[in-house]
């Protein structure tokens, strides 16, 4: 087996194959291939770019990494649509060709028997399989739906190139075998079915408890909050009228003739409760006189 390399991944299916005869079975198969070979030109992807896998009533395709995906979202936007009307204007009721359609991204390996080997290609078979897509082909007024899978949105789709909108593009969940998959259905969602939650990751099966912290993406705990030091706490003082015995020892004690102005109030007399100690006499603060207001 070769090692994984990274590969666009094109695949494309024809509805209802399986319920025509032989003869119109092999019209379809030709016009599978016609349509797939223009829309890869069309995009700049030559046969020396890509691998063909045949699959009956499908047709899958690896491309090179580096060729243009951007030119070939665009070709499968406009051109796929376009040819398929051209097609079946002309094709009998039976020979009706119409398509559905799935665009990933992932690591595909070649084995010696020339299989394709990858999770990445298994779930983009997945998602071409999906009840969803299905639906969604069978309520198009054109004969054509596409899905892109959540990882190629993210680096392609959401950036809205040119002639790829990404607004026209609605997060769905697909449910498969090996649990719910994220995905990108282009254009309007069939009956009965809605958008996924937004931010809901694809495969992410991690468990985001009560542990996780606010606006955290779940993978971390959030952050305890450490307990103030006993030497940064506020000193305790004694409410009025608290026997001695209960009291703490008491502070330094101040002697001060005159009045205090503090802050503009004068404070004269005795005065007790001033962090644990005691004031005496009258005492002059902020360099005013107490006694005349200046």
């Amino acid at each position: 087996m070769t090692d994984p390399v990274s590969r666009t991944i094109l695949l494309l299916d024809i509805e209802r194959f399986s319920d025509r005869d032989d003869v119109e079975q092999a019209y379809l198969r030709r016009m599978l291939y016609d349509i797939t070979d223009r829309v890869l030109e069309c995009a700049g992807i030559d046969e020396t770019r890509r691998l063909r896998a045949d699959r009956g009533d499908s047709v899958m395709e690896l491309i090179d990494a580096n060729a243009p995906v951007t030119a070939l979202l665009r070709a499968l936007l406009t051109d796929v649509p376009a040819q398929l009307r051209a097609v079946n204007r002309m094709a009998s009721s039976s020979a009706q060709i119409r398509l559905r359609g799935v665009l990933a991204t992932g690591y595909v390996a070649v084995d010696r028997h020339d299989g394709w080997v990858g999770t990445d290609l298994n779930d983009a078979c997945r998602l071409l399989d999906a009840q969803l897509l299905r639906a969604a082909l069978r309520e198009r007024p054109h004969d054509f739906a596409l899905m892109v899978s959540n990882a190629l949105y993210t680096g392609v789709v959401r950036h809205d190139h040119p002639g790829i909108p990404a607004d026209e593009f609605h997060p769905v969940g697909v449910d498969t075998k090996n649990g719910p998959m994220r995905a990108w259905l282009h254009g309007p969602l069939p009956s009965g079915h809605q958008a996924a939650p937004a931010g809901t990751a694809d495969q992410d099966h991690r468990d985001t408890g009560a542990g996780e912290a606010p606006g955290g993406s779940g993978d971390r705990p959030a952050p305890r909050t450490p307990p103030a030091p006993e030497a940064a706490q506020a000193p305790r003082v004694p409410a009025q009228g608290t026997s001695p015995e209960s009291r703490p020892a008491p502070g330094a004690v101040f002697n001060f003739n005159g009045g205090v102005n503090v802050g503009g109030s004068v404070v004269a007399g005795d005065q007790h409760g001033v962090s644990g100690g005691q004031v005496t006499g009258d005492v002059n603060l902020g360099g005013h006189n107490g006694g005349d207001g200046s």
